[in-house]
């Protein structure tokens, strides 16, 4: 049975691996160890299809040692177990065994802690490979014992090098210049994903052009997780890209995530964030844009609802920013957190009762709006707190008009007393 392109075309050797010079080079972190004859454990942080497994097989076979792989999917303590068995009645092999564990991240605490002493022991050399950040998904006390190298997508000109070597084996691709680019773009760095996608190629048996192969291959699925670390990066780029005012970055982010299958309501909730947290009073009418383009979601639903969104993040991106509303909910909470068992002075208070009016609730007060500049300078605060500017708004957009009237209401405020 002929193995799969993805396996017959791997490379065996650490020079053939593509796209990795950053640890393969002189000075990378593992030539360096090949090279000073001193094998270190680690986890491959990288997306799929970049070669995580690859590395580890090439980089045992560089130490002449015994390698053991096994997967955190479908496999566990009881198959750890039975490598070290297989290691001990091998002494010679003994700190030149390498347990790969595919998918490391989806071992337990219980199984991750179950490797610590093999490792502490140097019993084994443990490589982990995962698509997600180690420092979220491994214990602390694992991680610590591993060096963590980053795995990187492979870039133009390592998937152009790996089409070459399909070439040079299995003879030239039937594909015009306009169908091969379009094909390293659809693979988004996914060597794997190509070599998958030229074993589909083969079984056609002849020449395509682009909107053939486009029939063919159909379309490769956007790199995304709704509920590990890509979730979490391309809403904080989303975020950002508002932010910084940028409208092309902001609906990139957006349409990324709305790819990746993301929930329509996280996103506008986290739109509804951005425009208290980011625009808030400089532009108040962006809060009531995103609350309409939520109910306009709602009631139109997916694809069509999804222009609202559009609209939203365009809205917010474009709008004047002031984060001044933010800092006044830090600054009031400050404020709070040294006064909040003193209560309100007796004559804000009102006096239901005669003997509350004996008491002096009510007392002096002062209504408001019958004074001629609406404010008669009274105290609203707890005897003896010490007023604070909480609230500064920003010199642009609808917040350069309310600093008018700020400043207008203490001017009054201080002639009042």
């Amino acid at each position: 049975m002929n193995p799969p392109l993805a396996e017959a075309l791997r490379p065996t050797e650490l020079q053939e691996i593509l796209g990795q010079g950053h640890l393969l080079a002189e000075k990378g972190v593992v030539a360096q160890s090949v090279k000073n004859n001193r094998p270190f454990s680690m986890v491959l942080f990288g997306p799929p299809g970049c070669g995580k497994t690859t590395l580890a097989r090439a980089y045992a076979k560089a130490f002449q040692g015994s390698f053991y792989e096994i997967s955190g999917v479908s496999q566990g303590t009881s198959e750890i177990r039975k490598v070290v068995e297989s290691i001990e009645k091998t002494p010679l092999f003994q700190g030149r065994s390498f347990l790969f564990v595919d998918e490391i991240h989806r071992f337990t605490r219980v199984q991750q802690d179950f490797l610590l002493p093999l490792v502490e022991r140097g019993i084994l050399t443990l490589i982990g490979a995962t698509t997600e950040n180690p420092s979220f998904v491994l214990s602390p006390a694992l991680l610590s014992r591993l060096r963590t190298l980053e795995v990187k997508s492979l870039n133009e000109e390592a998937l152009n090098t790996l089409l070459g070597r399909y070439e040079e084996k299995r003879g030239k691709l039937s594909l015009d210049q306009d169908a091969k680019s379009y094909l390293l773009n659809l693979a988004q760095g996914d060597g794997r994903y190509l070599l998958n996608a030229l074993e589909l190629i083969e079984g056609e048996g002849r020449s395509l052009n682009r909107q053939e192969l486009e029939q063919v291959l159909q379309k490769k699925a956007p790199l995304y997780d709704k509920q590990g670390e890509h979730h979490y990066n391309l809403i904080s780029a989303l975020h950002k890209a508002v932010r910084g005012c940028d409208h092309e970055a902001s609906l990139y982010w957006l349409e990324r995530m709305m790819r990746g299958g993301e929930d329509r309501h996280f996103l506008l909730r986290r739109l509804l964030r951005m425009a208290v947290e980011d625009v808030g009073l400089a532009d108040p009418q962006a809060l009531r844009l995103i609350l309409d383009a939520k109910a306009t979601f709602e009631a139109l639903g997916s694809p069509e609802g999804d222009l609202a969104l559009y609209q939203a993040t365009l809205y917010l991106a474009l709008a004047p920013k002031s984060n001044r509303l933010y800092l006044a909910q830090k600054n009031v909470q400050a404020w709070c957190e040294e006064t909040d068992d003193l209560p309100p002075p007796k004559n804000i208070l009102n006096a239901p009762t005669r003997w509350m009016a004996g008491q002096g609730y009510g007392k002096n007060y002062i209504y408001e709006p019958s004074t001629p500049f609406e404010t008669s300078g009274q105290s609203f605060l707890p005897e003896g707190v010490e007023r604070i500017s909480c609230y500064e708004p920003a010199n642009r957009g609808f917040e350069r008009e309310i600093k008018k009237r700020i400043d207008s209401l203490k001017q009054e405020r201080e002639n009042s007393r």
